[in-house]
C-alpha cells in the first residue's frame, strides 16, 4: 500500500551489520487481526548504506529464501510487498546481489496526442487526469476518470495507440463522407478504447463531476471544482509504484485569491486504491476540503457510505448499461480525521449545468493550511475479480482500518 498506511518506521540500527556481514534483516509485524497480504513497506536507503558500499544492487527475500520484487522510489526508498498474518511478524533479508528481473506493473505517461492525458494503471485498474489541452477546448472535465481493467499487464498505452491512430481516424472520416456509416462504426468498433477487446476499456462517465474520487475545497456548501491540471512530473514510474505530481491553476477562496493546489497520488501493484495527498498553498484559514463520487441516474441508490467506519462506495452500471459493460465499484477510504459523510443531491439547475448526473457521495474533512490532506481512491470491476457491492464495501472498510494501524517495519 503506502507510506502512511503501511509503514512505521521503529528506530533503525543498523550498527549491528558489520562491513563484511553484507545482510540486512526487516521485521514486519501486523497489530491487527487482517490478513495484509502483499502490502508495500518503506524503508529508507540510507538504512541500507552499508549494503550500497559494497555493491549496487540488492536482493530482497522472504523467509523461504525466495526473491522478493523490489524499487527504488524517487524519495530514496525501498519498497517491496510483504504479506503478513493477522497478529504476527515476518523478516525480510536485504543483502548485496543481482536481483531477478520484475515485471513493470505499475506506470503510466501523459498522452499529448489525446489532449495531455496522464494515464496510469496497476493490475487492477486504470486511471487518468485530464491536463491543459483538454481545458483549452473548453469541456468541463474536473475529475478522475476511470478505466476497467481484466488482466494484469499494462495495457493503457496499447489503448491510447489505437484511440488516436490519425491513418485509422482519416479513413473512419472519410467513410462517413462517403456515406459508409456501417463500416465507418465497424471500423471504429475495432479501435475504440471504449470497446472491451478483452482486457477491459472506458465506460465510466466523469463529467462536469469530481468523477471517481477527485477533492475539492468547498464553500458555504458549494464545490470548488478544481479544472485540468497546470503542470505536471511523473515522480516514479515502476516497476511496483507509479506517483505524480500536478499542479494546478490559481483558484480564488473566500477571500484568498491565489490558492494554488498540488497533488501527488501513487498507485501500488497489487491495490485497488490510489493514495494521493494534497496541499494549498496560500489558503489563509481553516477550510472544507470534500472527497467526491459522482453518482449517475442509472443507479441513484447504488451508493454506501459510513464515517464511522471511514468509507464511501458506489456501484456505478457504466454509461451504457445495455452494452454489458458490468459494474465498476468506485470508493475511497480515510484516515481518521473524517469528519462526515454523505450525499449531496444536484437541484435541477445543476443537472443542467452537469448533464448524466445526479449529485456527489461526498466525504467531508478540515484542511488547515500548511498542512496535507490525504485520502485514498480507486475502484474495482465486476468483470474482473470484484464480484459485488459487499466484497467492496469490505474492502474499503479493511483498508480504513490498515491506515489507522499501519504495518511496524524495524530495520536491524
Amino acid at each position: 500500500m503506502t507510506k502512511s498506511m503501511n509503514v512505521l518506521l521503529a528506530a533503525c540500527c543498523l550498527a549491528g551489520c558489520s562491513s563484511n556481514k553484507q545482510t540486512v534483516e526487516i521485521t514486519v509485524t501486523n497489530s491487527t487481526d487482517l490478513n495484509r497480504e502483499n502490502e508495500m513497506v518503506e524503508i529508507p536507503v540510507r538504512n541500507l548504506e552499508k549494503l550500497a558500499a559494497a555493491n549496487g544492487e540488492w536482493v530482497v527475500t522472504d523467509a523461504q529464501h525466495n526473491q522478493v520484487p523490489y524499487q527504488i522510489t524517487h524519495d530514496s526508498l525501498l519498497i517491496f510487498p510483504a504479506t503478513v498474518g493477522p497478529n504476527q511478524a515476518v523478516v525480510y533479508t536485504v543483502s548485496a546481489g543481482v536481483p531477478e528481473k520484475v515485471d513493470t506493473i505499475a506506470c503510466g505517461k501523459m498522452y499529448p496526442n489525446r489532449l495531455d492525458d496522464i494515464a496510469w494503471e496497476n493490475d487492477k485498474a486504470a486511471y487518468r487526469a485530464y491536463g491543459p489541452a483538454l481545458q483549452k477546448t473548453g469541456e468541463k472535465s474536473y475529475g478522475y476518470d476511470v478505466f476497467t481493467k481484466s488482466v494484469s499487464e499494462p495495457v493503457v498505452e496499447q489503448r491510447y495507440k489505437m484511440e488516436t491512430d490519425s491513418a485509422t481516424i482519416a479513413q473512419i472520416r472519410l467513410l462517413r463522407e462517403q456515406g459508409q456509416k456501417e463500416k465507418a462504426d465497424s471500423l471504429l468498433n475495432t479501435k475504440s478504447y471504449h470497446v472491451d477487446h478483452g482486457n477491459g476499456m472506458d465506460c465510466y462517465s466523469v463529467g462536469a463531476t469530481l468523477g471517481g474520487g477527485t477533492a475539492a475545497l468547498m464553500e458555504d456548501s458549494t464545490i470548488i471544482y478544481p479544472y485540468c491540471y497546470k503542470e505536471y512530473a511523473i515522480l516514479d514510474n515502476g516497476p511496483l509504484r507509479f506517483s505524480v505530481k500536478l499542479t494546478y491553476h490559481p483558484s480564488v477562496v473566500k477571500n484568498d485569491s491565489n490558492v494554488v493546489e498540488t497533488r501527488i497520488i501513487t498507485l501500488d501493484k497489487g491495490s485497488y486504491l490510489n493514495k494521493t495527498e494534497i496541499r494549498y498553498e496560500n489558503l489563509s484559514g481553516a477550510s472544507t476540503v470534500v472527497t467526491g463520487i459522482v453518482l449517475h441516474p442509472q443507479h441513484p441508490d447504488g451508493y454506501a457510505f459510513s464515517t464511522e467506519e471511514r468509507y464511501i462506495a458506489y456501484a456505478d452500471s457504466t454509461n451504457n448499461t445495455q452494452n454489458k459493460n458490468g459494474v465498476i465499484f468506485v470508493g475511497a477510504a480515510f484516515e481518521p480525521s473524517l469528519e462526515n459523510t454523505g450525499v449531496q443531491w444536484f437541484s435541477e439547475e445543476e443537472k443542467a449545468q452537469r448533464p448524466g448526473a445526479i449529485g456527489h457521495l461526498l466525504g467531508y474533512t478540515t484542511y488547515q493550511p500548511g498542512a496535507s490532506y490525504v485520502y485514498y481512491w480507486g475502484s474495482g470491476w465486476s468483470k474482473a475479480d470484484m464480484p459485488d457491492m459487499e466484497t467492496w464495501k469490505q474492502y474499503l472498510k479493511e483498508y480504513a482500518r490498515k491506515i489507522e494501524k499501519p504495518l511496524h517495519v524495524e530495520v536491524k
